[in-house]
Parts: C-alpha cells; structure tokens; sequence
C-alpha cells in the first residue's frame, strides 16, 4: 500500500507553506520514510518501525515548526535520523540546512538520504556541536536532543555579533518550568508555543530562545 496518500492527507491538514509543490513535496517525504524503515533494519535509527507512524511522529512532528522559524541558514543539532533537518530541507529548497551529528552510523545514513533525495541545499557536519565553528545563521534547532541548559552551552559559541538576530528553537514534549529557568542571562526565553500535530494525540512545544 503507497504511502502517498496518506502523506498528501496528513501535509493537508498540517497546512504546510513550502517552495515546492504538494505532491513533489509528498512523494520525497515517502522515499525518506522508506529510506529509514530499510536502514532501521540494521543500524537502529528510530525506535519507530511503520513508515505511517514515521510520517506522524518524526515528519509531521519536524513540518509543524515551519512558520515559527527563520531562514535561511538553519542548524539542527543531533539530527540523528536528519530530523528535524531533511523535512525542513524538504519543504523548503530556497534554505541552507547543516546537519550535525557525531555519530557515523547516522552519519553515513545522512549521506546517503543527501544523495537518494538529492538535497543539494543540506550540508553534514560529522562532529560533536560543540566543535562546529560558528558561522551566520538565522536558527539554531534541536528536537529531543538535551535539556534546555545544556543546548544553549553548546551551542553558544554562535551568540555572536554576526548572528545578532538568530534564535535557538528547541522542540519539546512538554517542558517543565525548572527546565526552562535553565536558560539564563544573556540567553532569554522569547516565546513558548504549544503546537498540534495531525495525527497525534501528544503535547509538542516549541521553545523560542533569543541572545540579548
């Protein structure tokens, strides 16, 4: 059974504003789906076995923060599977999407998604995030990757001039106040937003962190 319609249903209802049309759109989501369930055979990349709860859990879950985040440069950090980064890169050709995930399996899966998709806007970056030179970027973006606190310290290297106006979106289930008093001076929290995804009977947020 094709999963292209219920990718077409789900990217409906979810009301996703991309650079590329609906079904183009639909039809990579399905080849990066069956590209993790025949990968997950033999290197574990997701918890996840059925591509339908795939597309709910991992790919609805990564599109929803689309209208919350800034262009064009994005950093996802631990990507792991390449998520939230290759949905993103995906839904929107005209952004720059690096990749950071120090571990080789998932690296050389990330490689390979590069080229099966053909994502020529995606860079990869097999390294600890801490280690990455900063560079211009408008988002800085993680799901499920560390606590709050930690997050900013490694990344912070990029609170810079260059990057006055980037933010820091960290994707959560639901996070704890003492979680967020994590973020202190100069770091502030921006915004909080409870997001729905199609699909899924779960509580997501999306914490909008700024440099002041």
């Amino acid at each position: 059974m094709s999963l292209l319609p219920q990718i077409e249903q789900s990217l409906q209802a979810l009301d996703v504003r991309s650079g590329v049309e609906a079904g183009q759109l639909g039809e990579s989501i399905a080849r990066y789906l069956l590209l993790i369930e025949k990968w997950n055979r033999v290197h574990n990349l997701t918890a996840i076995r059925d591509p339908r709860d795939m597309l709910i859990q991992h790919v609805l879950d990564s599109l929803v923060v689309l209208p919350h985040i800034h262009g064009p440069q994005i950093v996802d950090v631990g990507t792991g599977a390449g998520l939230p980064g290759i949905p993103i890169a995906l839904a929107r050709p005209d952004w720059q999407v690096t990749l950071v995930e120090s571990n080789q399996k998932k690296t050389a899966f990330l490689q390979q998604a590069k080229i099966e998709l053909k994502l020529h806007n995606v860079q990869i970056m097999p390294q600890r995030i801490e280690q990455l030179e900063a560079k211009p970027v408008n988002t800085i973006i993680s799901r499920a990757f560390s606590e709050l606190g930690e997050f900013i310290a490694l990344t912070r290297q990029w609170a810079t001039v260059e990057n006055a106006g980037c933010r820091w979106a960290a994707m959560k289930g639901n996070c704890t106040e003492q979680e967020r008093r994590q973020v202190q001076a100069p770091f502030a929290i921006e915004n909080t937003m409870t997001l729905r995804v199609p699909g899924l009977d779960a509580m997501r947020q999306l914490i909008i962190i700024k440099h002041e």
